[in-house]
């Protein structure tokens, strides 16, 4: 992947509000873990990781892709933001990304330090600013056991502000991954963020690991996918996204600015 300097670089910096950087300076920032213990607790925690990356200017603009989800966006599982489905499909497609992944967060749960719902993480984006062709959002485990009626309306209001906020963007929906138990609570969350997703917007791209029995590797807990799980699941979403005209850029005209942001959570934890 070639990583660029473009315009996306100033929104990078104001969504994680670190960073400022000169168009065309090779740079990549990362937080300081807020622990340096080695061994296996800090080789399985997820830093706060914001992150931009920049190398020579290419030819074209490539399109903008932001992703809002949980914990399978932050990189929880491999532990490493930068081996998530998230950071892996935007690198698949050779788009500029933004990639926002708050553990635990939902429609409806705010998640780990309160970073969530998702309604939170798509004002963060600022899709006004960015202007992106996709905006993905992943969530619904971390509400199974909400109440189907309050699932269903967060979810339009999801659906609602990113129309309302980047018009000419397609819209995916990632919903529920199945865990061992809870299935039916789990089943009834997921159906109600396809209902809800399809009645706010019948072009809505709909990708469902529940319903359609994804089965990709997991870490020991059972959950989150290892390093070649993301990959798996980052595999089938850019299929499905080209099944839905959802295309690459092509090699010369490559793009990459990725800024992407996690918070400290157990590999294992939602």
């Amino acid at each position: 992947m070639v990583w660029r300097s473009s315009l996306l670089t100033a929104a990078c910096v104001a969504v994680i509000g670190v960073l400022a950087l000169l168009p065309g300076s090779p740079a990549r920032a990362a937080a300081q873990p807020p622990w340096d213990t080695p061994g296996t607790a800090a080789r399985d925690a997820l830093f706060f990781h914001p992150q931009i990356r920049t190398r020579s200017a290419p030819r074209s603009q490539p399109p903008v892709l932001a992703i809002v989800g949980a914990s399978f966006t932050a990189g929880v599982g491999p532990g490493n933001p930068d081996q998530a489905w998230a950071a892996r499909v935007a690198g698949d497609l050779r788009w500029d990304a933004v990639i926002d992944g708050v553990p635990g967060a939902g429609y409806v749960r705010p998640g780990v330090g309160r970073k969530g719902p998702v309604a939170a993480e798509i004002a963060r984006v600022d899709l006004r600013a960015l202007d992106p062709a996709l905006v993905i959002v992943q969530a619904g485990h971390d509400d199974i056991g909400v109440p189907a009626s309050l699932e269903r309306q967060r979810v339009a209001q999801a659906v609602a502000m990113i129309r309302a906020e980047a018009p000419q963007a397609r819209i995916a929906l990632l919903t529920v991954f199945p865990g061992r138990t809870h299935l039916a609570a789990a089943r009834r969350t997921d159906q109600a963020i396809v209902t809800a997703g399809t009645a706010a917007d019948r072009q809505v791209i709909i990708m469902d690991p529940l319903a359609g029995d994804w089965n990709f590797v997991r870490v020991r807990a059972g959950l989150h996918p290892t390093a070649a799980g993301d990959a798996w699941i980052a595999a089938t979403v850019a299929g499905i996204l080209r099944e839905h005209g959802v295309f690459a850029q092509p090699i010369g005209d490559a793009g990459g600015t990725i800024c992407d942001s996690g918070i400290p959570v157990p590999a294992s934890s939602r």
